[in-house]
This record gives structure tokens, C-alpha cells and sequence, in this order.
């Protein structure tokens, strides 16, 4: 007896409230997300006093609790009842208000003033319960997608919405936080006003989830008589070779991000010396999904999002290979060539949240379970280990090539280490996106014909449900 029975609720159509109300998810995950992550550091170090050793610490424990949460959560949401809004949107309506509380509590500045044990016990409490309620929000957000449409085009459609809804979140955020944060000639760091304009951009995020919450349509709706054992939904997915293959990818393409992102700072002030130059560079990981977002539709739809990601990865590594070929002391050139290096690495990015709701087709047809949760999770999980891998490998890879570190930013670097930065900025990205161009070319088994099979195989069998 089947313990699962998915249908379709055809009485609205897919349209532009989706579209809209998904993409707005993403802005507000951004508008805590990429406060967090791009500031709490410096909130930590400079406003309660901490230790860069203490904040590392914390951040690498939290990152593992983190990554084991989200895991957790995918279960918990697959194993949650379907209501009449669906399964996932009740849990954006109900956490987006602890996600409100714990981002604001954060950012606390009287927390300066605190005894250590009291002060280190708060920073450590209220960041690991961030995290948490973060993936009560983010994990039935991206889990959502496979539940609006069982459409393969209109997937590709929400992926890219959310794409556009990722960068114009984290374009916000990096661009209004700073000028509020600092006070004085001196740009000291302002604890009050970090504080309250952190509390904005969460009550603004905790708006966006209102509306993803309310514009959406759940339509590919599972009934589930039990639970599947967890025993069961593990194995089934790593013997799924296009679940491990994506996670394979996800991590190669994640630690490539996290280390371009460090490496094209440090080329920009050290090897070129044009701290202009690298503000534009820093910028084309936003400028080049909104310049990829009018087209990738159409080439997904005539040649399939396998096919288009696979030249659009190759594209990319031969351009980054050409910079470490042509060894260019020219800014505005090297930026010319970052920029279509860029481009060809966004469409995996354009793409990403549309192959997991392939991966969870995939999963229903060969086995006859769907569990969408889990496998978002579980791709989450692999996203935020590559991601404290990259800041790792950062690290190292700067001690390794003799980079002199100073508290005044003010250190000259040799020839050798400056050349070596450049090697490194223009060769890891060339080596990481043809390496995930070969993974997903050879291995890598939902292609277009693949995909569009296996919507036609669920759409006649949810048909008879």
C-alpha cells in the first residue's frame, strides 16, 4: 500500500503572484541572511570587543549545528500535516516571527557592557538560535519551488525569480547597512545605529515572508498515510546519483564563490592597488544574474538546463584560464574578462534551486517517494559545509603563498606574493567551473529529455490520484 499520494490542484494557474510572492522569499531571506553574514563579524570584533579567535570559533561550531539543522528541518517538514495552504507556506507564516525576534536580538549592542561569561553566553545563545529559526524559514522556502508547478519551465522560471530576489536582497543590504552603520570622520562603527538599522532590514525581511506566504500557490500536493523511515529516505538518496552529483557540484561551485569572492578583494587592493576597480568587480555577481535572468528561460526551454549550464561553466573556466595565460597588469582588462567569467559561472547560480526540484522529481519516480524537505536540507547542508571549506581554504592558501597580515591594512606585499594572488584569483575559478563542467556533463543524468520525461510520467500518474 502506497504511504504517499500527490495530486495537482489545477484551480488557480501559475502566473505572476507566484513568480512575485517567491521571489520576494529570497529578499527577505537576504534581508537577514546577508545582514548576518556579512556584518555580524565586524558587529562581534568592534562593537562587543571579541576576539577574532573567539568569533571563529563560534561561527565554526554554529556552522556544523547549522548544516545538522537543516537536515532535521527537511524532515520535520516533510513529516508535517498538509494544510489547506499546503505544507510549506504554514511554516513560513509561523517562524518568520521567532526569525524576527532572534535577528534582531543579535545585533544587541548593551550586550558591551556585560561580565564575559554573561556576554559570551549571549552571543553564543542568541547566534545559535538565529541560525536555527533561519532554517525554519529557509528550508520550506526553497523546499516550496518543487510544490508550485510541477511544470519543468516554470521551475526554471521560480529559480530564476529567486535568483533575482537573492541579489536584489543582498544588493540592498551591502548597500544601505554601511551608510548607516558608521559614525564620524574617523568611520567608527556606531553600536546603537548598527543595531537599529539591522532591526529595519529585519522587520522589512519579516514583510517579505508576509507575501510569500500570501501570493503563492502550493499545487503539487502530497498526502502522506505515514511517515517514511528515515532509514529508508537516507539510503534511497545516496544511491541517487543525481542527488549526490548535484551535492558534488553545489560544493565545487560554493567553495569557488566563497574563494573568488576573497581572492578578487585582495587582487583588487594588493596586485592592482584600485580599490575603485574592485568595488565594480565585487558587483558582477549581481549584475550578471540580472543580465542572465531575461534569457535563461528560453535557452533552459529550447536546449535544456544540464546542456545550457554545462557550456555556460565551460565558457567561464576558458575565460578565467585566459587570464592566467595573458597575466594582464591592467585593471579595466582584467575586469572585461571577470565580467564574461562571471556571466558564464551566474546560469549555475540562475539554476540551482530549479535542478533540486528535478533531483526531487527524479526521486519520485524512481522511487515513489517525494520528500521534498529532506533533499532540500540535505543540499543545504552541502552548501554550508562548502561554505566553511571556502573560508578555510582562504585562510590557508593566503598563509601558504606568505601574504604578511597587519592590524593597519598597511603590510607591502612582495612581487612573488602579489603575482601569486593574481594566480590564484584568475586560476581557482578556471579550474573549479571546468571541473564542475566535466561532473555535470558525465555524471551528472537528468539532461532535458530526462526532465521533461519524468514531468510527464508524474503528471499522468498525480492525474489518476
Amino acid at each position: 500500500m502506497d504511504t504517499q499520494k500527490t495530486s495537482i490542484d489545477r484551480s488557480k494557474p501559475f502566473g505572476w503572484a507566484d513568480r512575485f510572492g517567491y521571489a520576494l522569499g529570497d529578499v527577505g531571506n537576504n534581508f537577514s541572511f546577508a545582514v548576518v553574514n556579512t556584518f555580524l563579524m565586524i558587529f562581534y570584533t568592534n562593537v562587543l570587543g571579541l576576539s577574532g579567535v573567539t568569533v571563529g570559533l563560534l561561527f565554526l561550531i554554529a556552522r556544523f549545528i547549522d548544516a545538522i539543522a537543516d537536515i532535521t528541518v527537511g524532515r520535520l517538514v516533510d513529516s508535517s500535516k498538509l494544510h489547506k495552504s499546503g505544507r510549506f507556506i504554514p511554516w513560513i507564516a509561523r517562524f518568520k516571527y521567532p526569525l524576527l525576534i532572534a535577528t534582531i536580538l543579535v545585533f544587541v549592542p548593551f550586550v558591551k557592557d556585560l561580565a564575559f561569561p554573561i556576554k559570551i553566553t549571549y552571543v553564543f545563545i542568541t547566534y545559535l538560535l538565529w541560525g536555527i529559526f533561519y532554517s525554519t524559514v529557509n528550508i520550506p522556502y526553497g523546499s516550496m519551488a518543487s510544490a508550485l508547478s510541477d511544470s519543468p519551465n516554470d521551475k526554471t522560471s521560480l529559480s530564476t525569480w529567486r535568483s533575482l530576489g537573492s541579489a536584489t536582497g543582498s544588493a540592498i543590504v551591502s548597500f544601505v547597512v554601511p551608510i548607516f552603520m558608521y559614525v564620524g570622520a574617523t568611520q567608527r562603527i556606531d553600536g546603537v545605529r548598527f543595531w537599529l538599522v539591522a532591526s529595519v532590514m529585519a522587520i522589512l525581511g519579516f514583510g517579505c515572508y508576509i507575501l510569500t506566504s500570501k501570493l503563492p500557490t502550493e499545487r503539487v500536493r502530497t498526502q502522506r498515510s505515514e511517515s517514511v523511515p528515515l532509514g529508508t529516505v537516507m539510503k534511497d538518496m545516496f544511491t541517487d546519483r543525481a542527488l549526490v552529483i548535484l551535492v558534488v557540484l553545489d560544493i565545487i561551485l560554493v567553495i569557488n564563490q566563497n574563494l573568488s569572492g576573497t581572492n578578487i578583494s585582495y587582487l583588487f587592493n594588493d596586485y592592482f592597488k584600485n580599490s575603485s576597480a574592485m568595488s565594480i568587480a565585487l558587483i558582477f555577481n549581481f549584475a550578471t544574474v540580472l543580465l542572465l535572468a531575461p534569457f535563461a528561460q528560453y535557452f533552459t526551454k529550447k536546449f535544456g538546463r544540464k546542456e545550457v549550464t554545462v557550456v555556460s561553466l565551460f565558457f567561464a573556466s576558458i575565460v578565467y584560464g585566459a587570464l592566467v595565460f595573458i597575466h594582464t597588469s591592467s585593471a579595466m582588462v582584467y575586469l572585461v574578462f571577470l565580467f564574461f567569467g562571471s556571466l558564464g559561472a551566474a546560469m549555475f547560480n540562475l539554476m540551482v534551486w530549479a535542478f533540486i526540484t528535478d533531483v526531487i522529481d527524479n526521486q519520485q519516480v524512481t522511487t515513489g517517494i517525494r520528500e521534498d524537505g529532506t533533499i532540500y536540507g540535505v543540499n543545504s547542508f552541502a552548501r554550508k559545509v562548502a561554505q566553511a571549506l571556502g573560508g578555510s581554504f582562504g585562510a590557508f592558501m593566503l598563509t601558504m603563498i606568505g601574504y604578511v597580515s597587519s592590524t593597519s591594512g598597511g603590510a607591502e606585499q612582495s612581487q612573488q606574493v602579489i603575482d601569486r594572488i593574481y594566480y590564484l584569483a584568475s586560476g581557482i575559478p578556471a579550474v573549479c567551473c571546468g571541473l564542475a563542467a566535466l561532473v555535470m556533463l558525465f555524471f551528472y543524468p537528468l539532461n532535458k529529455k530526462r526532465v521533461e520525461s519524468n514531468a510527464a510520467i508524474l503528471r499522468e500518474k498525480n492525474s489518476k490520484n
